[in-house]
């Protein structure tokens, strides 16, 4: 299994990112998709994901109406477009796949992490 994220990188605040993340190796319809981050200094927090039947999404309340999780299963690519960026926005994000039940905020429950890509936002 792989998770290969892009789209990171410098924008002022303010701006627009959209990060994406494909799938490889495993029957992605079948698997919750998410985002975490991590910040310099601080630990891995959750950021968005999809519930396990794809039905509902969950944001964290730092990013609720600014970031929306989407996800194209033909192409085997979640997304996180990025609207009204901060500078606390500035992190490391992950892509992550689970099939296990429990919370979509719990990274315990994720089987399948990406390599992260790197979002800097300037003030």
């Amino acid at each position: 299994v792989q998770l290969q994220a892009s789209g990171g990188g410098l924008v002022q605040a303010g701006g627009s990112l959209r990060l994406s993340c494909a799938a490889s190796g495993l029957t992605f319809r079948t698997y919750a998709m998410g985002w975490f981050r991590q910040a310099p200094g601080k630990e891995r927090e959750f950021v968005a994901a999809f519930s396990l039947s794809g039905s509902t999404t969950y944001y964290a309340d730092s990013v609720k109406g600014r970031f929306t999780i989407s996800r194209d299963n033909a192409k085997n690519t979640v997304y996180l477009q990025m609207n009204s960026l901060k500078p606390e926005d500035t992190a490391v994000y992950y892509c992550a796949a689970r099939r296990n039940g429990g919370s979509s905020s719990d990274e315990r429950n994720y089987a399948y992490w990406g390599q992260g890509t790197l979002v800097t936002v300037s003030s």
